[in-house]
């Protein structure tokens, strides 16, 4: 058998059968009746709550506090002063190695370089 023709044989059956226990046992309207009353209530209800003054103003003395120890730790720490030597880089138009580099930046140090070499650049080079 099919299922097409499976479900033209059962699909009126279980109709049928639907359609006595919801007539005739009363079932619809006990589910009628019931999400009448569901209706009538209100599902949610809402309630302002106030908020507790103290539990508020402990709340904002402990953030103070908070923010207090924080700054301390900063300044002792010397966050604020990394960037307080910082120059600003002159905008140019050129495209070259240098560009965006202000006239006055020493560059990078290299002089440790010399002492790790002794004087063998040569030597470490390859060309000796």
């Amino acid at each position: 058998m099919k299922v097409n023709e499976f479900k033209k044989i059962l699909k009126p059956l279980i109709e049928q059968t639907v359609k006595e226990v919801l007539l005739q046992e009363g079932v619809l309207s006990k589910i009628v009746s019931e999400v009448a009353t569901g209706l009538q209530k209100p599902l949610v209800e809402a309630q302002t709550v106030k908020p507790d003054q103290s539990l508020q103003k402990e709340a904002e003395e402990y953030e103070a506090r908070r923010k207090e120890r924080i700054k301390r730790l900063n300044e002792s720490a010397g966050v604020g002063k990394v960037f307080d030597r910082n120059q600003t880089i002159p905008e140019e138009s050129s495209k070259g190695a240098l560009s965006g580099v202000g006239p006055r930046d020493s560059g990078v140090d290299i002089s440790g370089i010399l002492k790790v070499a002794n004087g063998k650049w040569k030597q470490l080079a390859g060309n000796e």
